[in-house]
């Protein structure tokens, strides 16, 4: 079966089978008219396929007018951040993020930095489907220039920031793993380490997309990190996924923290030092509410996808945000998950509080969360579904902001369609995992009951 899709999160397929070139070079001139042939930044995350998809709409680009600032290999924020400090009109990121290598993509954004919402895309799609291109001449073709600096400025904006004190980090001398998936955070995570003074190991640190485990940083992918740790004596491990916009933390006793308390430690850190509201989606922990309400902070939520969590946070003047991920959002350095900031902050906790990860961990609010996924028939409506379900418990406490989660004593399970893959996510959270895990079970049987007896 064919794989495109094309939803608020950018579009992915499977290279070959749904993404090809001349699908991507549409794109690429559909964005490019819709720029109106300004200039625009373009950066990919390593993967083998990048380079095909890279060229592909550079071409398209230029065949509308616009000139390109290409940023080779580079993280999702960098790009992010490069997009608004460059002044253009809009940023291009190649990336299928956390999928499988055999996927690719395209995250599209606005001149502000952030990433195209629902009203934006649609112009975009109604000029694909128009193929209302607006081609230019021989002469008025756009111009490719390269930009090699960017990494750079994106480390020296993080170590600028009022929070943050290299010198007291370089101090500690931290022995730090950073798993990089030979992706984007190769050219990044590694000069970030160096400049904080960190002894490094690096795993996967070749930018060539090889992907030598599942690419997404959840625990049970991350077993040869954890020995690594131990291995070393280590600190902490830093890991990220493909494009680094997602950050997950290891223990100096080589346990993962999970992806939710990567923003839950750092949120500890900031919060402390800096009080305003958070916005995080509502698929995120209760961790980091319980840490802002500890701090005299008010936590407000959205649905997932990082767009609806950073205009919502624009909206608010939120301080500090993101996603449970792994997901940091500083909307003082840009407002979009950065894997680059967030390490910089758990570094910085670290060594304020003299602590070890895992004691920071340990005096944190305690939460299990248990994630899990229904794969999709071909023929399901995934909305419909939901609505169904939502009937069955309608004598609960619900909330539909995305998809159903229901809300028990200190403990909740939500079912929501993903945004970049043809599946339900089903995830539940409570103060132990047994509770989380049985809560998971009873939503995923009863869904694929429904889905089951729909057919």
């Amino acid at each position: 079966m064919a794989r495109l899709m094309i939803s608020v999160s950018g579009i992915r397929g499977i290279v070959g089978d749904g993404l090809s070139p001349e699908i991507v070079t549409q794109f690429a001139q559909a964005y490019g008219t819709y720029c109106e042939g300004k200039p625009v930044v373009i950066g990919w995350d390593a993967r083998v396929s990048g380079e095909m998809v890279h060229r592909a709409f550079v071409a398209g680009l230029i065949s509308v007018g616009c000139d390109v600032i290409d940023l080779g290999i580079a993280a999702t924020p960098t790009v992010q951040m490069m997009t608004e400090k460059l002044d253009c009109a809009g940023g291009i990121i190649i990336t299928a993020s956390h999928n499988p290598i055999m996927w690719n993509g395209i995250k599209m954004l606005a001149p502000d930095g952030l990433f195209l919402d629902a009203e934006q895309g649609a112009k975009i799609l109604e000029i694909r489907e128009n193929k209302a291109f607006a081609f230019k001449s021989w002469d008025k073709l756009g111009k490719v220039t390269k930009y090699e600096n960017s990494a750079a400025e994106h480390i020296e904006q993080v170590l600028a920031l009022p929070y943050i004190n290299p010198m007291q980090i370089r101090a500690r001398k931290f022995k730090v793993v950073a798993d990089c998936i030979n992706g984007a955070g190769s050219v990044i995570l590694p000069k970030l380490l160096g400049e904080l003074g960190c002894e490094c190991i690096i795993l996967n640190g070749e930018p060539n997309g090889i992907f030598a485990r599942t690419p997404e940083p959840v625990p049970e992918n991350l077993t040869v990190v954890c020995q690594s740790v131990k291995q070393h004596g280590a600190d902490l491990a830093l890991v990220v996924d493909p494009d680094s916009d997602r950050l997950a933390l290891i223990s100096e006793k080589g346990e993962p923290l999970g992806e939710e308390y990567t923003i839950a430690v750092a949120g500890d850190y900031f919060l402390k030092h800096r009080q305003g509201k958070v916005v995080v989606n509502v698929s995120t922990s209760q961790a980091l509410p319980d840490i802002a309400r500890e701090y005299g902070c008010e936590t407000e939520f959205t649905r997932v996808g990082e767009i609806n969590v950073t205009k919502h946070m624009r909206e608010v003047g939120a301080v500090f945000g993101g996603e449970g991920n792994g997901g940091v959002i500083l909307p003082e350095l840009h407002l979009g998950r950065d894997a680059i900031v967030g390490a910089a902050l758990v570094l910085q906790h670290l060594s304020s509080a003299n602590e070890k990860l895992s004691e920071i961990k340990a005096r944190l609010p305690q939460y299990e969360i248990v994630k899990m996924k229904i794969e999709l028939s071909e023929n399901t409506d995934a909305k419909a579904l939901l609505q169904v379900l939502t009937a069955r418990y309608k004598n609960e406490q619900i909330d539909l902001t995305d998809g159903m989660k229901l809300i028990r004593n200190k403990s909740w399970v939500q079912v929501r369609a993903s945004n970049t893959e043809p599946i339900l996510r089903v995830m539940a959270e409570a103060q132990d995992r047994e509770t989380a895990l049985a809560m998971a079970e009873e939503l995923r049987t009863v869904t694929e009951e429904l889905e089951k007896n729909n057919h």
